[in-house]
């Protein structure tokens, strides 16, 4: 059974039923635009990861703004998003089942397709279905620059780009992406890491026009340090994605000197259900927001969020903080890790005009929802 929306456009906001997740529509526009700018500014290209928002809507405003596509994390994510309308998508990641790679080499004959490998194994049964289908994709090789998850090492990264054009695949570049940079919280701790991730990003480069086959992009970074990747003469495409939202646990990192100041767009609103002596229910637990990066931050009131299980959450005051809110009261949560949040939910219902007294302007679903294949 498919939930209807939370809401109807023209509805004010305080119609909105409990929980929902919701967008401040204006704060989106201007993340969009300041990247986009940010980007245009220093002659390098942004491919923001859709993974983040799982929108056909927003990454056709995304591509609107200057982007030249989106990244995905899954096949049926990129399948997803081109039935919405997104005709240009890079799955950024590994894809080894046949039956997905079948299904990639099909969507290759309607969109812009990129896929990354990191294995000899991949290429070989990339290029296989691509062949049986007739159709080409770009193929970026995935190095390991940090993260410790998926890539060859720097120094066989030309040696897979060899077996890559061997096969006859359109060797488009290099993924070189440092996940656990991202949330460093001190700029130094950001740049440190990231000094190291270019060293190992030139020793790739480096590989592959040893191995006689030129380079012509390297691609990566996120919304931690998109600011170094970005400036760093080398990188030459960015694929930052929760910048477009801003989750509480970004927002947590210092800002990096110079950097665009990206705001919460996306919230949980919820309502109080209960209230005890010393704290208040809402009625947003743990089935409405992802908690693998911590709990949500209340959104202005100086409260304490604390666990309550799949279908609430508990306020409580904090010493010399706000007033517990009352029965039926509003509550506007930031979740604290926006990907998976948004796979939680059916529908985004979007806001213009604030929070507080703005009106529905759209309800956009969340077209790859649950898309984890």
């Amino acid at each position: 059974m498919s939930l209807a929306p939370a809401a109807r456009v023209g509805d004010p906001v305080e119609a909105i039923a409990t929980p929902a997740l919701v967008i401040e529509l204006e704060a989106l526009e201007r993340n969009i635009a300041a990247l986009a700018g940010w980007a245009r500014d220093r002659g390098v290209r942004l491919r923001p990861h859709a993974k983040t928002h799982k929108s056909g809507e927003i990454a056709r405003r995304q591509m609107a703004a200057g982007a030249v596509g989106v990244c995905v994390q899954k096949t049926s994510e990129a399948l997803a998003l081109a039935d919405a309308g997104v005709n240009d998508l890079y799955v950024s990641n590994e894809v080894l089942e046949p039956a997905r790679l079948a299904e990639l080499a099909e969507l290759a004959g309607r969109v812009r397709l990129a896929v990354a490998v990191d294995s000899a194994l991949g290429a070989e049964r990339l290029a296989q279905a691509l062949r049986v289908r007739g159709t080409m994709a770009d193929v970026f090789v995935e190095v390991d620059v940090g993260q410790g998850r998926c890539g060859v090492a720097p120094t066989a990264a030309g040696a897979l780009v060899h077996q890559v054009v061997a096969h006859g695949l359109r060797f488009a570049g290099l993924q070189a992406y440092h996940g656990r940079a991202q949330h460093l919280r001190a700029p130094a701790e950001r740049e440190a890491a990231i000094r190291h991730s270019l060293a190992l990003a030139r020793a790739a480069q480096a590989s592959v026009t040893a191995a006689g086959i030129a380079c012509p992009l390297v691609t990566g970074a996120g919304t931690g340090t998109y600011m170094l990747e970005g400036t760093s003469g080398l990188y030459g495409e960015l694929q930052a994605g929760s910048y477009v939202f801003m989750d509480r646990d970004y927002a947590d990192n210092q800002p990096s000197l110079g950097a665009p100041v990206f705001e919460h767009a996306l919230f949980v609103k919820s309502q109080v259900i209960s209230a005890g002596a010393a704290h208040a229910v809402v009625d947003a637990g743990h089935k409405s927001h992802a908690i693998d990066s911590g709990l949500p931050r209340v959104w202005g009131m100086d409260l304490e969020f604390a666990n309550g299980g799949d279908e609430h959450g508990l306020l409580r005051r904090r010493p010399g903080g706000s007033d517990l809110p009352a029965l039926g009261e509003t509550v506007w949560l930031v979740p604290g890790h926006c990907d998976p949040t948004v796979n939680l939910h059916e529908h985004y219902i979007v806001v213009r005009g604030g929070l507080a007294s703005g009106r529905v302007e759209a309800v956009w679903p969340v077209d790859a929802r649950g898309c984890i294949r």
